[in-house]
Parts: C-alpha cells; structure tokens; sequence
C-alpha cells in the first residue's frame, strides 16, 4: 500500500475507535470493536492529570460501569485527522466532539500511536486532553484530510 492508502486504512480505525464509543439510553457500546484495534499490551493516557496509564481491558470495564450509571448515552464524533506515515509507523492526530446524557458537549484531541505488524496497523499508545476556551481544538484538525 502507498502512504495515502495506509493513512486511510488509519483513519478508518479511528472512526470505528470513536463510533465503538457511542451509545443511547437504549444501548451500550461496541466494546469489543473498540478493544480489536489495540495491540494486547496498549498503554492509554486519559485527560485526567496526573497522567496515569491504563489499560485497554480497565478502560473498557470503566465505561461499561458508566454506561450503566451516570452516562446513560454517550455519543463520539470524528471532527477531523491528521495521519503521518512511516513504513511500519504511524501517528494520527484526531478532533472529535463527545456528547453526554444527549445534552453536555465537549471536544477533545486525542494522539494515537500506531504500528503495522503481520499487515495489520493496530495502536499501541492513545493519549487526549479536553479542549477549553484556554485551550481550543486548532482549527486545523476540523475537518482536515490525512497528509503524510
């Protein structure tokens, strides 16, 4: 594949990474789709300071409780990426807007490391911070295509 067809096939995982994440009052998320893109030993890094790692299966268990409390619907929402590719290396840089309990709205970035291995890229490392006023999602990343 050329480096514009890896960085689609990136940004097809991403995609999938955040609707794997969406849910309604009625529903739950796609845990297992959200877990196969991981490699086993991934390391994810969330908003949360200080910065803590955790991992895929912990990540998972967490929102499962939450789906089945305090979040009753959860809804994730690719604003845009970046994908730079190396050979068997890539990092893609994703915007993306969340909606909670179908009324609190927030962006975040989020950086993914990823690594191809027997011919198929999976993430090794996700971290993300939450936009602000203070810190605004860069315009760049709305709606950008990859570049490499």
């Amino acid at each position: 594949m050329n480096p514009q067809d890896e960085a689609a096939a990136i940004e097809g995982i991403v995609a999938r990474q955040f609707a794997s994440l969406s849910w309604t009052s009625a529903g739950t998320g796609d845990w297992t789709a959200f877990a196969a893109d991981f490699s086993p030993d991934a390391a994810l890094y969330p908003a949360a300071r200080p910065a803590t790692a955790q991992t895929v299966q912990a990540f998972v268990e967490r929102m499962q409780v939450l789906s089945q409390s305090t979040l009753q619907s959860f809804h994730e929402a690719v604003l845009g990426t970046r994908v730079h590719v190396f050979g068997n290396i890539a990092v893609a840089i994703a915007a993306a807007e969340m909606v909670e309990n179908d009324k609190d709205a927030s962006r975040s970035v989020e950086m993914l490391l990823l690594v191809k291995s027997e011919g198929a890229w999976r993430i090794v490392c996700q971290a993300w911070d939450r936009a602000a006023p203070s810190n605004p999602v860069p315009d760049e990343l709305i709606s950008r295509a990859s570049g490499q």
